[in-house]
């Protein structure tokens, strides 16, 4: 339990729920640590490197996870195998903020900063899923979602360009 305490983020879950967010981390700690080379294929990093790298990737793993990967020594191929066991969390995903988005509208917050605050929250979703949502996207979301008494103002707005 101690263990848990010094996790530099939250370990990969079981499920693989968290895959998404846990590659970022990963990712993330691996390049600030100078090791973020070792997960690419065909690396010619250190096995000294490659050793830091595989005993962080495995402490930041669920304990049954730890046990299926007992025998992988690269952390290359660690991290492989979790892509390929987890990386269908994309697809799993991708439906529920597509919908949240579509569903939006400024109308149903109460205020502006909650609804940016969710808007926020279902185009980092989506980015994280691979589909990319532009400024102009987002602006245009925000204007078509105007309560219908607000017409002269969602003309203004887009024609000034806030």
């Amino acid at each position: 339990m101690s263990n848990l305490a010094k996790l530099e983020f939250v370990a990969l879950n079981i499920t693989g729920k968290n895959y998404l967010s846990w590659v970022l981390d990963a990712e993330i700690y691996l390049d600030a640590k100078g090791l973020g080379e070792t997960i690419k294929e065909a690396n010619k990093e250190t096995p000294q490197d490659k050793t830091k790298a595989l005993i962080f990737l495995r402490h930041h793993l669920h304990e049954g996870l730890k046990n299926e990967c007992l025998i992988v020594k690269d952390p290359q191929i660690l991290w492989s195998n979790l892509k390929e066991r987890y990386d269908h969390q994309k697809t799993v995903i991708l439906p529920i903020p597509r919908y949240d988005w579509l569903n939006l509208r400024l109308q149903d917050f109460k205020s502006v900063s909650e609804y940016n605050s969710a808007m926020f929250k279902i185009t980092s979703q989506l980015k994280l899923c691979g589909e990319n949502i532009t400024d102009a996207e987002i602006l245009e979301k925000t204007y078509s979602t105007f309560h219908a008494n607000n017409i002269v103002l969602q003309t203004q707005y887009r024609e000034k360009g806030f």
